[in-house]
């Protein structure tokens, strides 16, 4: 599907990028090394419950021998005393404990089994722990030094941001030193040539231009009515100014060509399954039944549509409409629930700029957005 297969991507990428910005090896190697340890006590404690067991039944089985012993000394006294029947009597009893003994002893040695089976299962395990904890602080030591040495390295060329930050201030300070460089020399240059000291300056007038300009008493008035005078004399007219040219027309606005959104991914056929999870983004996760795909993808081509015409009322209809139907044909999930999604639709609030900014990747603006 169109918009919901472009946000479960996004969904996807976001998630990946940020659990690889935050993972940490050490702390992954500090994480497995406890759950081995935890595994360790866990086969102990099972040893444990199995000895346990054992002593118990062992306990029983000499009591019950003790029983037996019991009674066979009854009856060798009563016999001795010349009472039969009481002979018989412990006799009896004595058979019926018997295998009880008997049925003991096969249990006992079977839990002796399981004892030793777990003790050499706990050997293995803890030396496979000893093993893995010398890896564990090597690896640890080499992460540790690839890191200074890393960090070590961008500061050495530069690349680090505490360095670009450093070579940027520089780079502006050398401009500045350079421009005032420059204007003190142009201030100098125009210092020498005396330029600075015109009246319109503020600075000296030159004596000379002053004695000159008091010696020739004709002023501009003066040498335009002459020429006025020559031009009547010989009979020729002025020139009429040329009329003032119209001002130009404003420029129109070239038409903006409003460039058509990148075409959604084309779905490609869903296998056919009983229910659909799906994910609204920031509300929930919902088990709905298949039976309304159908009816989501023509949503889907309807809020493409209205994302590409730029009908924000349609498009915040739409969203709406489809959060209702999932909500609506749907039961919400446990967070710990195990199904993976298989659709995500944007949240009922989403706006025409943030579905454009969400479905619309940098990517695609710059390949699948021109022309």
């Amino acid at each position: 599907m169109g918009v919901f297969k472009r946000v479960s991507q996004v969904f996807q990428q976001k998630s990946n990028a940020l659990l690889n910005k935050v993972e940490d090896p050490t702390q992954a190697l500090d994480l497995s090394y406890e759950k081995m340890l935890e595994n360790l006590q866990q086969v102990r404690k099972s040893i444990a419950d199995v000895l346990t067991s054992q002593k118990r039944l062992e306990a029983q089985r000499a009591q019950l021998k003790a029983q037996y012993d019991k009674l066979q000394g009854q009856a060798r006294q009563a016999l001795q005393q010349g009472q039969e029947d009481v002979a018989k009597t412990a006799l009896s009893r004595a058979g019926a404990i018997q295998p009880q003994i008997s049925a003991l002893n096969p249990q006992i040695d079977q839990l002796a089994q399981q004892e030793a089976a777990l003790e050499e299962t706990g050997r293995k395990l803890n030396s496979k722990i000893e093993a893995f904890r010398a890896q564990r602080d090597t690896m640890k030591a080499q992460y540790t030094a690839a890191k200074a040495s890393s960090q070590a390295l961008e500061g050495l060329t530069g690349l680090s941001d505490q360095m670009t930050d450093v070579n940027l201030m520089m780079d502006r300070a050398k401009d500045k030193i350079d421009q005032m460089q420059s204007r003190a020399a142009a201030v100098g240059e125009l210092a020498d040539s005396g330029v600075l000291d015109s009246p319109a300056l503020g600075g000296q007038s030159d004596d000379i231009e002053m004695a000159l300009a008091q010696g020739n008493p004709t002023s501009d008035v003066d040498l335009q009515l002459a020429a006025l005078k020559a031009e009547l004399a010989s009979g020729s007219k002025p020139e009429l100014a040329a009329a003032p040219a119209q001002p130009d027309q404003p420029p129109q606005p070239a038409a903006l060509a409003t460039p058509e959104p990148a075409a959604l991914a084309t779905p490609e056929p869903a296998e056919a399954t009983t229910t659909l999870v799906v994910r609204i983004l920031g509300e929930g996760r919902y088990r709905v039944p298949s039976t309304i795909r159908g009816a989501l993808e023509g949503m889907d081509s309807a809020l493409e549509s209205a994302l590409n015409n730029g009908d924000q009322s349609t498009f915040s209809m739409l969203v709406e409409q489809v959060a209702s139907m999932v909500r609506g044909n749907g039961t919400e999930l446990a967070d710990a629930d195990p199904a993976p999604d298989d659709l995500i639709v944007p949240p009922p609030d989403t706006t025409l700029e943030e579905a454009k900014k969400l479905f619309y990747s940098d990517e695609d603006t710059g390949t699948e957005s021109k022309g």
